[in-house]
């Protein structure tokens, strides 16, 4: 296992903390182990989608919830009385608990979640607030001029002198 100290980091750059406890946990995330497998991809400009192979649970035994920028997706298999009675020749699927967690960029928001087939799909979408959205700027053909009264006379003058 490779570890990293972003010690020099720190030291030189002001504001980037939360970067760097990013890459931290990433490096942190990737030693676990792969269950459940999952994908995740883009459908659209703004648009995501996680796919989380989840075979063998139902609605009610997963979790998904968002905290600060945190998706945790948990599966908490419940104690099955015709389980416990069945007796297998091989066991392929593993209904274990788990818990898996996304770090979610700024503005990205959980729009829905589907359980069909084994596959959880959780929908994510990017909402920029209007203020950081671009906005287009029109652009003059020159300063307005302003006509008024000094001492009698009739003079114009441009916007800025007034």
């Amino acid at each position: 296992m490779r570890t990293y100290d972003f010690t020099p980091l720190y030291r030189s750059a002001v504001g980037f903390d939360r970067l760097a406890n990013l890459l931290e946990s990433a490096a942190r995330t990737s030693s676990e182990s792969g269950y459940p497998p999952y994908n995740i991809e883009t459908t659209g400009e703004n648009a995501y989608r996680i796919e989380i192979a989840v075979a063998g649970f139902t609605p009610d035994e997963l979790n998904i919830e968002v905290k600060e920028n945190l998706l945790t997706v948990t599966g908490r298999k419940t104690a099955n009385d015709d389980a416990t009675q069945k007796t297998y020749l091989h066991r392929g699927l593993a209904e274990r608990d788990f818990e898996r967690r996304f770090q979610l960029a700024d503005y990205v928001v959980v729009t829905e979640a589907n359980l069909v087939n084994g596959l959880l799909s959780i929908a994510l979408k990017r909402e920029l607030p209007e203020a950081l959205k671009p906005r287009r700027i029109e652009i003059g053909a020159g300063t307005p001029l302003i006509e008024g009264q000094v001492d009698g006379k009739t003079e114009k003058k441009t916007a800025k002198a007034a």
